[in-house]
């Protein structure tokens, strides 16, 4: 995918992956509205593998399934 691609078309098309994205754009409270997808994957190692490899400027790594109520984020 070489285009730009806003959050919606990115959990469409990308459903529970992890994806990898270039040059996100985000809000004022830093959610990805949209971004270049670079990489996209099931397994989450994966993608950050990836992401070490192409070594881009600006990134954000995205899950688009529905995260467990158990499991807590920490930026």
């Amino acid at each position: 995918m070489s285009k730009i691609a806003i959050l919606a078309e990115i959990k469409n098309r990308f459903k529970s992956e992890w994806v990898l994205l270039e040059d996100p754009e985000t809000d004022e409270t830093l959610n990805v509205i949209k971004g270049k997808v670079l990489w996209h994957s099931k397994d989450r190692d994966e993608v950050y593998r990836k992401a070490r490899k192409l070594c881009p400027k600006h990134t954000a790594i995205l899950y688009t399934g529905i995260q467990p109520e158990e499991i807590a984020v920490v930026l």
